[in-house]
């Protein structure tokens, strides 16, 4: 089976070449088709998108991009649209993932970019999103507008289906054009986005392009973002670096690179009413795409002195991750995955001799794995099911851990009372954390959060100011002044 990927709009009757992407799906090998533009090819189209981004996309109010948006959305929703039935075929063959996570997962997903979540999505960012379509009134006097740039490039990575579409449809609500360059684990989702939008409205065709280059591809790089006003990049902090050199200084970058989550459950949860569902959410955590999402847990602290003790709780986390392997079976891994769980079991069951308390458990057929112990240290996990549960007395005593990673910190999933929940959020925000969420949605952002502590919207427009003594001096030359 061959499917053909990405978007771009026409540039002529110029012959395009492409390259095939190869993955084995469970009824045979699938092909993907992705675009290899050359550099002219590729000025071209970045040319055509940023005329269109001025002429087009920018003449659209704000409300009619979220009606485009919702639209599109609805379709993809839609399990008897081609598009959807194409998703649902063909991204367990080329992520590897289970059919009906992803069946599952990208329901939970377009969701969030419904209209009324897009609304949300803007009042978060500007508070008054009519700043995207007209100048608008200060406090303090004067006026301002917010300006989307013309062109913004997106370099995604990974392989968890249409996570490209937050910084897509981010650009496109800002009026800005956009190309995208899809990864080669995921080649897919953004450009059937792209058609399926296209396709609501024929007027955004030259709006935006999705096309795909080999990673560290210095020249094309270089040449597409000198013609950028910002870059958003995602992938490990090496490749975020590489891709910063090929950045101008005079364009914006906005880099999301590697990141670490984490849970924590108080002892308050912790009863044999309540504990079985605590555990049931935290394993939804770490089942969905198997811990590939930045804001996927490594690991989960738990407090002691409940009526159920954090060893019984990692025993309950582990029935249910087996539990939910059955229904969702794990994708299947790569060499390079398979030799780091090897290491890594390697070094707990070594550690085993000088930690008396520490507990492994695991399936028989090794596709998940829970460690107990007490005390333990921040530690990434190696991911693909693989979590700790560390047992700790106070809060308070995770913060000296998690500190010196301030930087990595993302979302921490968090079950407690009231009064813990807040009290919990203010040192784990002075730790660096960004996002704090229940256990279960870890894996699922609500419409505006702010990624990485950051805003979506506002971080890609630059704001235009009439100060107040303009205006003022533009009024001695009106034509009705005697």
């Amino acid at each position: 089976m061959r499917e053909i990927a990405g978007y771009i709009p026409s540039i002529g009757e110029e012959k395009i070449e492409t390259k095939i992407l190869t993955f084995q799906g469970m009824d045979g090998p699938v092909e993907v088709e992705v675009p290899l533009l050359t550099i002219q090819q590729m000025n071209k189209v970045a040319d055509k998108v940023k005329h269109a981004s001025s002429d087009v996309l920018k003449s659209f109010t704000t409300s009619e991009i979220v009606h485009i948006i919702d639209q599109a959305i609805e379709r993809l929703l839609d399990r008897q649209s081609p598009y959807r039935k194409k998703a649902e075929q063909l991204l367990p063959a080329v992520t590897g993932y289970d059919a009906e996570m992803i069946r599952l997962g990208l329901t939970s997903f377009l969701k969030t970019f419904r209209k009324p979540q897009l609304q949300r999505f803007l009042v978060e960012d500007f508070g008054n999103p009519l700043l995207l379509d007209d100048f608008q009134p200060r406090p303090k006097g004067g006026f301002s507008k917010a300006v989307g740039p013309q062109l913004v490039v997106h370099v995604w990575a990974g392989n968890v289906p249409a996570l490209p579409l937050w910084s897509l449809i981010s650009g496109l609500l800002v009026k800005a054009g956009n190309i995208g360059k899809v990864s080669s684990a995921e080649p897919l989702f953004a450009g059937w986005f792209a058609q399926v939008l296209v396709e609501v409205e024929p007027r955004l065709a030259d709006c935006l392009a999705v096309v795909w280059w080999k990673g560290g591809d210095a020249e094309r790089e270089s040449s597409l973002f000198r013609q950028a006003e910002v870059v958003v990049g995602y992938g490990s902090n090496p490749s975020l670096e590489a891709l910063s050199k090929q950045v101008p200084v005079t364009t914006r970058f906005l880099s999301f690179g590697h990141k670490m989550s984490f849970g924590w459950v108080s002892k308050s949860c912790l009863d044999p009413r309540k504990s079985w569902e605590v555990a049931h959410q935290a394993a939804i955590d770490i089942m969905r795409f198997d811990q590939q999402g930045c804001y996927s847990p490594h690991l989960f602290y738990v407090q002691k002195g409940g009526k159920i003790s954090p060893r019984e709780f990692s025993r309950y986390l582990a029935n249910e991750l087996a539990a939910l392997e059955k229904r969702y079976p794990r994708r299947k891994l790569s060499l390079e995955e398979v030799t780091s769980i090897a290491s890594w079991q390697q070094q707990e069951e070594l550690s085993l001799l000088s930690h008396p308390d520490k507990e492994i458990m695991g399936g028989d057929s090794g596709s998940w794995a829970v460690v107990y112990e007490e005390n333990g240290v921040f530690s990434a996990s190696c991911l693909n099911r693989v979590v700790k549960v560390v047992a700790i007395d106070q809060i308070e005593e995770l913060m000296p851990l998690i500190s010196p990673y301030r930087s990595f910190l993302q979302t921490a999933g968090v079950a407690a009372s009231p009064k813990e929940l807040f009290h919990a959020a203010h040192l784990l925000g002075q730790a660096g954390v960004t996002r704090i969420t229940s256990l279960g949605k870890m894996t699922s952002p609500e419409p505006g959060w702010h990624h990485d502590g950051r805003f979506n919207l506002t971080d890609l427009v630059q704001v235009v100011d009439i100060e107040r003594t303009a205006e003022d001096v533009a009024e001695s030359f009106a034509p009705y002044i005697d």
